[in-house]
């Protein structure tokens, strides 16, 4: 089958073909990188280019992988927007993507694992889990520095952030710093989810922010 997977979660983004098999193989056929800021006017051209460039049109995908979060408002306005209008017309299987479990699983560490990633503001995207070949989510969530460090014990920290690598690392925490999963990785996760019968209907797809939520800010605010 035929998979497209989308991120644009960030400042730069990319977008993915992948050939995959019902045993959850998937044989990556190119990714391309969508430069930053100009997600709206680069995605459904370079979609275009990347489908014809192989001998393909829209009619031969078969599913949709896509970043659903954390990341950009903006960003992944435009790139959940762009998979809802082509799954709702080709009637396709989308399937949602976490950034941070695509963090968790690109080196495949073994154990309890803890993905991290700069959300500005002094916070932190992190998301708890048991890795093994998928990832099992224990928790995502929007904490602050202090909050990150303190309960990173006993974890192996996985970040593609150079400045939270560093916080990690001088509070004597494990940590390895990776590279920033493109497209390639999330069509593979992807494509296990729609396996697994994971998968969302145009309609119900939404960006997942992992804001706190407004007992948390109101609480703090009083404290």
């Amino acid at each position: 089958m035929l998979l497209f997977a989308t991120d644009t979660s960030g400042k730069h983004g990319s977008i993915a073909l992948a050939r995959c098999r019902p045993d959850t193989t998937c044989e990556v056929i190119e990714v391309v990188a969508l430069a930053g800021g100009t997600f709206s006017a680069q995605l459904v051209p370079q979609a275009a280019a990347l489908l014809a460039k192989h001998g393909f049109t829209k009619q031969d995908i078969g599913a949709f992988a896509v970043v659903s979060g954390p990341g950009s408002f903006t960003g992944l306005r435009v790139g959940l927007a762009a998979i809802k209008a082509l799954a709702e017309v080709l009637g396709k299987p989308i399937a949602a993507v976490s950034l941070l479990e695509a963090v968790a699983t690109v080196d495949r560490t073994p154990g309890r694992v803890m993905a991290a990633m700069d959300a500005g503001r002094g916070e932190v995207y992190i998301g708890e889990y048991e890795a093994g070949e998928v990832a099992t989510n224990a928790g995502e969530r929007l904490v602050t520095l202090e909050e990150f460090l303190a309960s990173a014990n006993g974890y192996s920290v996985l970040t593609p952030d150079q400045g939270m690598a560093k916080a990690a690392r001088n509070a004597g925490l494990q940590v390895q710093e990776i590279e920033r999963p493109q497209s390639d990785e999330i069509a593979r996760l992807g494509w296990k989810k729609i396996l697994a019968g994971d998968t969302v209907s145009p309609e119900a797809l939404e960006a997942n922010y992992i804001r706190r939520s407004d007992a948390e800010i109101f609480s703090k605010s009083g404290s």
